[in-house]
Order: C-alpha cells, then structure tokens, then sequence
C-alpha cells in the first residue's frame, strides 16, 4: 500500500504565502508524476502544477509566477510553494503521485492524498 500524506494547509491574508507538503510511503520503488490538485467552493477539481521524475514542471495560467513546485526524489517528497496569494487560490489542496510499487514491475500506480485546506482571506 502506498499512502501520501499532505501538510502546510491554513488560512493566511491575501498576498500573503504558504508551502505545501505530500509524501509518498509505503510499498514505493519509485515515483514518477507528482502533481497537486485543488477543488475550490462549488468548482471542479484542477490540476495546478505537476513535476516529473527529470525536473519538468507544468503550471495553470493562473499560478504561474507565483506558485512553485518542486521535490525531493530521495524522500518521495513533493512540495508546493505558494507566493502572494489571492482569495481566488482558496480551496483543498490535494496531493496526486503515479508509483512504481516493485522493481521490474513498470506499470505505474495513481495515489492520492486526503486533502488540505488553503483559505485566503482579503
């Protein structure tokens, strides 16, 4: 079994910033995707930035500039750090990895956190 495990959630004034953590345990060989999601007040569920196994990052329009991610590929680590942020950026923040599970066994694996609270006050 593989779990992720997020923090860094909470409420913080406009303008104000935040960091993020997920990490992936359990029955891990390797991670490949990492992304974080999130789901505000009456809204679908975006994808707001992913990083792969080599360094490469994507981005939404609407945090680019402001949001950064990055991970530790030792720890199964992921983080979000999340720079002058605005009310639009509140919502649960949810942490999705795709896991190897075993060695020689390529298939890769779709986990995702529980969630994390961002509210972001004016």
């Amino acid at each position: 079994q593989v779990q992720l495990v997020e923090s860094g959630g909470g409420s913080v004034q406009a303008g104000g910033s935040l960091t993020l953590s997920c990490i992936a345990s359990g029955t891990v060989f390797s991670v490949d995707r990492m992304g974080w999601y999130r789901q505000g007040p009456g809204k679908q569920r975006d994808l707001v930035a992913s990083i792969f196994s080599d360094g490469s990052t994507n981005y939404i329009d609407s945090v680019q500039g402001r949001f950064t991610i990055s991970r530790d590929n030792a720890k199964n680590t992921v983080y979000l750090q999340m720079n002058s942020l605005k009310p639009e950026d509140t919502a649960v923040y949810t942490c999705n990895a795709a896991v190897q599970i075993a060695y020689r066994d390529y298939r890769l694996y779709d986990y995702w956190g529980q969630g994390t609270q961002v509210t972001v006050s004016s």
